[in-house]
């Protein structure tokens, strides 16, 4: 059994913006161009497939171009000293590719694909997935994405892991994504808390937490510094 400290952190858009990645919603209701609604529903799915397709195969292909930041390269180093898992609200493989090893995604991954019928079973994906691509069971293959509408299917394991937090980070996220957000509640009253945005997000005032306001790779740095005195 590993005798070091147990760091939880939540990560979301934030800190993969420096990568280059746009964050999820902008203020306009807005992704890339897109009414998010059109395209990360299932009522956007039934509606134009296509289109759907189309603007998952190009978030496929900006997130292969893009690299991991600071932000997640300095998350990996931490692992030298703590035990650390990632729950992350992103679809992007850029905390893997940065060196985490324990990894969890709650919205799914744009590298999978499933069938529309089954998310239970998925598959490598690092082209385009075209209208008529059918799973083995027949079936529209579709990305492995948690849409709007869609239940989260890795929440209660998610919750489970933050109730076992030492320490609980939250890294560029408006806090505003439901259940996600939720997750901040399951960290344990003596866990140390800290949030690390650009701009501080309306923070529950029963909750005790220390703020980082700064980018990502910056805030990341800076956190780094202080769980020293941790250990």
């Amino acid at each position: 059994m590993s005798n070091k400290k147990k760091i939880v952190v939540l990560s979301g858009a934030g800190i993969s913006a420096e990568s280059g990645l746009r964050t999820f919603r902008d203020s306009d209701g807005l992704w890339e161009g897109y009414n998010v609604y059109e395209v990360a529903t299932p009522s956007g799915w039934a509606a134009n497939m296509p289109l759907v397709l189309d603007f998952y195969n190009m978030r496929r292909r900006d997130v292969a171009n893009a690299k991991p930041n600071a932000a997640h390269t300095g998350l990996a180093e931490l692992e030298n000293f703590f035990d650390v898992t990632i729950i992350t609200q992103n679809i992007d493989d850029l905390h893997e590719r940065g060196g985490s090893t324990d990894v969890l995604h709650l919205h799914g991954e744009i590298f999978k694909m499933c069938s529309e019928r089954n998310k239970n079973i998925t598959y490598e994906i690092k082209g385009d997935i075209k209208p008529g691509d059918l799973a083995p069971d027949g079936a529209q293959l579709r990305p492995f994405i948690v849409w709007f509408e869609e239940e989260v299917p890795l929440l209660t394991e998610a919750a489970a892991i933050v109730a076992g937090a030492d320490i609980f980070v939250v890294i560029g996220t408006s806090l505003q994504v439901y259940p996600a957000a939720s997750l901040i509640h399951y960290a344990p009253k003596h866990a140390k808390k800290f949030i690390i945005d650009k701009k501080i997000p309306a923070i529950p005032s029963n909750l005790e937490i220390e703020t980082i306001e700064a980018p990502a790779s910056e805030g990341v740095s800076l956190l780094a510094k202080k769980l020293m005195y941790l250990l």
